[in-house]
């Protein structure tokens, strides 16, 4: 098989399978394991799928930049938001992640709602500007241009010094054995003390981001408390996230 056949092989395999399991392609194509790790390394140099071990996975499409992420799936991650809004109590203290998703989730909370919101991102914080009865605490550091967010040693002092009823959190790659990822590791860390400065962590991925996985995990399946969607329920990956004991709020 010609290296351009093993391309459009791995490729396909990728869209019907979800992941690629290299030794299981070298026993079915009869090439070695090395031949299907390069054709991989290529993949991902050009975006095309998310290198992990023994293989791959389909690679996220929110890696892209903030201003770009905003024309992806609007009407998903606005159905995704109205429910996280509904999650929000009066009287309670709700920790918002930055991100495009979390915006929306902003922009959906009542106007008359009375809480307190802790946010890293001042894009979400000037968003509820217009809400009278919200008390804002914006959380400092190097501001990350990709999500618009702080992060770094600063903002993770930060988050370490409050607390929060509910934590709504966006990552960029959320798959069932992968778990909950996002393409920068400072990034990472930061939702890391975002979500642990909560009593509940629910996740904020519209149906683009299932069954993909980026560079660097967030957090494992059994540190949250549940996932916000608008994928259907009966999706394959829907299905296989449920099956771990993780709670489905699906926005439809």
């Amino acid at each position: 098989m010609l290296a351009a056949e093993r391309r459009d092989h791995l490729l396909g395999l990728l869209a019907r399978e979800g992941k690629i399991v290299a030794k299981d392609v070298a026993a079915g194509l009869g090439i070695s394991e090395d031949s299907v790790r390069r054709d991989l390394r290529d993949l991902a140099a050009e975006g095309l799928c998310q290198r992990v071990y023994g293989g791959a996975l389909p690679v996220s499409p929110a890696v892209a930049g903030y201003t770009a992420r905003q024309t992806v799936a609007p009407d998903g991650k606005q159905k995704v938001a109205s429910v996280a809004a509904g999650l929000v109590r009066p009287g309670g203290a709700l920790i918002l992640d930055g991100g495009t998703t979390a915006l929306a989730v902003a922009r959906a909370l009542p106007q008359d709602l009375a809480c307190t919101v802790i946010t890293h991102s001042p894009t979400v914080a000037a968003a509820l500007l217009d809400h009278p009865q919200v008390e804002l605490f914006l959380l400092g550091g190097r501001i990350f241009k990709h999500s618009a967010v702080a992060c770094g040693a600063a903002a993770v002092e930060a988050a370490q010094n409050v607390s929060a009823d509910l934590c709504l959190l966006g990552v960029t790659g959320v798959h069932p054995e992968a778990g909950l990822t996002t393409a920068d590791s400072e990034e990472a860390a930061m939702k890391r003390a975002l979500s642990e400065r909560a009593a509940d962590t629910y996740i904020l991925a519209s149906s683009e981001k299932l069954g993909t996985a980026s560079r660097f995990r967030v957090l494992p399946w059994e540190k949250v408390s549940g996932l916000i969607t608008d994928a259907a329920r009966d999706a394959a990956v829907v299905e296989q996230i449920e099956a771990i004991g993780v709670e489905i709020l699906t926005a439809g």
